[in-house]
């Protein structure tokens, strides 16, 4: 029994101890970040990977330490290139950004960095599965803050990306086969412009509802009508009627009028840096 408060004063030891280093270990974390953000604004982003990987080896409940990890390999991301380093570059930022996302399933960082990388690697080569699963996380971000612009911004974004390939791909096939072959520019036959309205209208309508809603959020959204615009001649090629295809043409010109004034606005009166 007496040597009973011997062994509780080294137990107490032993924990202060474990609870120093944990205390050294934090700093340690925050420190290795605070390093690789000042490498990474650096373009020094191999070295910012290793500080980032550092600071989550000190302390794994740093989030941002993940957050700038997952952000770092996805800057190393070259859509389209073949390679297994770039692909392993992709598959590292989808995974820091997933386990931030299975221990907070409402980051927003998270969540719109796992849309984005997505839809780079949806695209070369196209991939309109990849595009869906992009779109559905764009989708997420809705649901959890519906104020914010940018997640309607891209799920029109994406829905033009996938009419506009289905179109492309459509032409191609029906100029195989045409007497007469149509150019890109050129309205689509009836038959087809039924087919493809058929087989894209939803999307479309949907893309079309999106940026709108981003624009009526962020009414000089440029970025959004350049998009709405494009979305447009989408919609014009489906129509049935000549005067329906041009009262599309004529809203998607009327957009591209109103990105040029605005772009021109914001150069005559660019906002102060921070």
């Amino acid at each position: 029994m007496q040597r009973k408060p011997h062994t509780f004063f080294i137990l107490a030891a032993v924990l202060v101890s474990l609870a120093a280093g944990a205390g050294c270990d934090k700093l340690r974390a925050r420190d290795k970040l605070n390093k690789g953000v000042q490498a990474y604004k650096a373009n020094q982003t191999d070295r910012a990977i290793e500080d980032f990987k550092e600071a989550k080896d000190f302390d794994p409940s740093l989030t941002n330490a993940r957050l700038y990890l997952a952000t770092a390999y996805a800057a190393q991301y070259i859509p389209g290139a073949p390679s297994d380093e770039n692909i392993r570059m992709g598959k590292q930022a989808m995974q820091e950004w997933q386990e931030v996302l299975d221990k907070d399933p409402n980051n927003l960082n998270a969540i719109d960095g796992i849309g984005s990388i997505l839809y780079s690697m949806s695209t070369a080569p196209f991939d309109p599965k990849k595009m869906e699963e992009s779109k559905s996380y764009h989708e997420k971000h809705i649901q959890i803050k519906p104020t914010d612009p940018e997640p309607y911004y891209w799920i029109g974004v994406i829905d033009w990306s996938i009419a506009f390939r289905g179109n492309k791909d459509m032409r191609e096939e029906y100029n195989k086969t045409a007497k007469k072959t149509i150019k890109d520019t050129d309205p689509m036959p009836p038959a087809l412009a039924a087919q493809f309205q058929q087989k894209y209208g939803a999307t479309v309508e949907e893309g079309l509802a999106d940026l709108q809603k981003a624009m009526e959020l962020r009414p000089d959204y440029d970025d959004a009508m350049a998009y709405l615009n494009l979305l447009y001649r989408q919609k014009a090629d489906m129509e049935a009627t000549p005067d329906a295809r041009d009262a599309d043409i004529k809203l998607a010109d009327d957009l591209v009028d109103k990105v040029k004034a605005i772009k021109q606005r914001k150069m005559d009166n660019p906002e102060p840096s921070s």
